[in-house]
C-alpha cells in the first residue's frame, strides 16, 4: 500500500522535477581543477601584483573551490601569454590579466592576435601613470626636469616596460609636446623599471604608482606629475600635480586592468568568473590595494566592457600612429 501513488501525486513529482532540473543545470559550473592565471608581463609590475593579489584573496576567503596558479609569460612583449591563451579554445580553466600590450603588441609586431580572440570577463580597474625621477636628483618639478632633458639633447634615459608599449607611447607624447628627446630604455616589467631608477641606471620613468610606491615611501624616488585630467584623490597622492598643471601639456593616459578568458569560454564559466571577481573586487583587501596603488575603481562587465575595450583599441591605433609605432 505504501508504494502506490495516485495521479495527483505523480503530477506533483513531475512538476517538481521539471522546476528543479534547470536550476541545477544553471548552478552546475564551477572550477574542477586549478585555474591557470596568465600574466603577459614580468614579475613585480602592476599586472603581476594585481594577479597575485587576486589569487591570494581567493585563497584567504575561500572564494574558489580550486586554486589560481599564477604564471608569467612575458616573452615578445606579452605575445607569449596572449598566444598561449588563444590556443586554449573552449577551456574554462584559463584566464589572463591584461595591460595595454593587449592592443600595443599586435599593432606593433603584427603577431596573429587580437583581443576579440579572447572572451571578455571583467574590467577591474584603470591604472595611472606618473613621471618619476630618482629621489637624490635636484629636480623638484616636472618643469625643472624637462628643462634639463632639453639642455642635454637626447642624453637623458627614460626607462619603460617593453618597446612600443604604453610607457614608450607616453614618452613619445611627452617628447612631441615639449620638444625634448629621451633615450628610451626598455625592460621586461614595471617593477624592474623602478628598480633601475633607484639604481640610477635611468634618469626617469613613467611607472604606474603601485610599481614605485614602496620606493617612494623610502625616499628613493620622487613623483613629479600624473598623466591624467585630475589629481589622484587618495590622501597619499593628492599633492602630485597633473601634467597639465606642471607643464601645460594635455597628455592623459589610463591603462586597462582587466580579465579575459580563453576563446569561446562557456557562458556558465564566464558567469562564475564574474561572480568570483566581483567578490574579490568588493573585498577590503582589494579596496585597500586600489587606494594604496592609486588605481581607479572601474568594475565593468558584459556589452559595456566589450564596448569600452573596442574604444580603447581605437585610441591605441591613433596614439601609435601619431608616435610612428605601428607595424609597417
Amino acid at each position: 500500500m505504501g508504494l502506490r501513488r495516485g495521479p495527483l501525486a505523480c503530477l506533483i513529482i513531475a512538476l517538481t522535477l521539471c522546476t528543479a532540473l534547470p536550476l541545477a543545470a544553471h548552478a552546475a559550473w564551477e572550477p574542477t581543477k586549478p585555474i591557470e592565471f596568465v600574466i603577459p608581463a614580468g614579475t613585480g609590475g602592476g599586472a603581476d601584483q594585481m594577479a597575485r593579489l587576486i589569487a591570494g584573496i581567493a585563497e584567504k576567503h575561500k572564494l574558489s573551490p580550486r586554486p589560481l596558479i599564477v604564471v608569467n609569460k612575458s616573452g615578445g612583449a606579452g605575445a607569449e601569454g596572449f598566444l598561449h591563451v588563444k590556443g586554449k579554445k573552449g577551456d574554462a580553466h584559463t584566464i589572463i590579466i591584461t595591460l595595454s600590450n593587449l592592443f600595443t603588441t599586435p599593432l606593433h609586431t603584427g603577431v596573429p592576435f587580437n583581443w576579440k580572440d579572447l572572451t571578455p570577463v571583467a574590467r577591474m580597474a584603470l591604472d595611472q601613470f606618473i613621471l618619476w625621477v630618482n629621489g637624490e636628483t635636484p629636480y623638484k618639478t616636472a618643469k625643472e626636469y624637462l628643462a634639463a632633458v632639453k639642455e642635454k639633447g637626447g642624453v637623458m634615459k627614460m626607462g619603460g616596460t617593453g618597446s612600443a608599449q604604453e610607457d614608450q607611447i607616453i614618452t613619445i607624447l611627452l617628447e612631441q609636446s615639449q620638444g625634448v628627446k629621451f633615450t628610451y630604455v626598455p625592460f621586461k616589467g614595471g617593477g624592474e623599471v623602478c628598480v633601475n631608477l633607484v639604481g640610477k641606471h635611468v634618469d626617469s620613468t613613467v611607472n604606474n604608482p603601485i610599481e614605485c610606491a614602496s620606493h617612494w615611501k623610502a625616499g628613493r624616488v620622487r613623483p613629479l606629475a600624473v598623466f591624467d585630467t585630475a589629481r589622484i584623490p587618495d590622501a597619499d597622492w593628492k599633492d602630485i600635480p597633473t601634467i597639465k598643471e606642471a607643464i601645460g601639456a594635455d597628455i592623459n593616459y589610463l591603462m586597462l586592468r582587466g580579465i579575459f578568458g580563453a576563446p569561446d569560454m562557456p557562458k556558465e564559466a564566464v558567469e562564475w568568473y564574474q561572480g568570483f571577481l566581483k567578490k574579490v573586487y568588493d573585498s577590503a583587501e582589494f579596496k585597500e590595494y586600489l587606494s594604496r596603488g592609486a588605481l581607479k575603481p572601474s568594475w565593468l562587465t558584459g556589452p559595456d566592457y566589450v564596448k569600452w575595450v573596442a574604444g580603447a583599441e581605437q585610441l591605441h591605433k591613433e596614439l601609435m600612429t601619431k608616435g610612428g609605432l605601428l607595424k609597417k
